[in-house]
């Protein structure tokens, strides 16, 4: 059964849907925002990594050129490395879900993020984050979720959210806020000056 949220935010539709691909994933969400759609699918090994201490959490951000219209063709068939900006997405991620994971928590968790379709005019990242969590609450990996993330810029002496990649290039300011109805969980920024 498919089940789908819809929500206008800043002008355009932000959807949720599950339930129609990814289906033997522990928790898939397709994310789409205007026109940028990522598929978010979550896993939990049933048990528990032997000799780790740690969170064997792995949080991966696959951008694919279909994406964006391009078939790989002739001597390139394969998809390249990440690209700088899917690394960056990766890591604001997992430094967003890692807290809301219990410490103690030793199962092997993989979280894929992959973008369907780039409209190259909405950042995927956010889209991908709250993707990321969506799966995860629906999931069976104990997650003290869900979270959301929007991107916030300084433009012409206000403060603007959701920026897109043309009002990034003209923002003094590119910060990635996220966090849960009751608290702020990850900052992350830049700034021109």
């Amino acid at each position: 059964m498919i089940h789908r949220v819809q929500r206008t935010i800043d002008g355009k539709d932000l959807i949720l849907e599950t339930g129609e691909l990814a289906t033997q994933a522990g928790g898939s969400v397709k994310v789409q925002y205007g026109e940028t759609i990522v598929l978010a699918t979550a896993t939990m090994s049933n048990s528990a990594r032997e000799g780790v201490d740690f969170l064997p959490l792995s949080v991966d951000i696959e951008e694919r050129h279909y994406a964006i219209g391009k078939i790989p063709g002739s001597f390139f068939r394969r998809e390249g490395r990440p690209t700088t900006e899917a690394v960056l997405g990766s890591r604001v991620t997992d430094r967003t879900i890692r807290p809301l994971i219990p410490k103690k928590i030793r199962n092997e968790i993989q979280v894929l993020l992959t973008v369907l379709s780039a409209d190259r005019v909405n950042p995927h990242d956010t889209i991908a984050l709250v993707g990321a969590s969506a799966a995860l609450t629906i999931s069976n990996v104990p997650f003290d979720g869900p979270v959301s993330a929007t991107r916030v810029g300084y433009m012409d002496g206000e403060l603007v959210t959701n920026l897109t990649y043309e009002n990034l290039s003209e923002t003094d300011l590119d910060l990635v806020v996220a966090g849960s109805e009751n608290a702020i969980v990850m900052v992350e920024g830049g700034a021109k000056k």
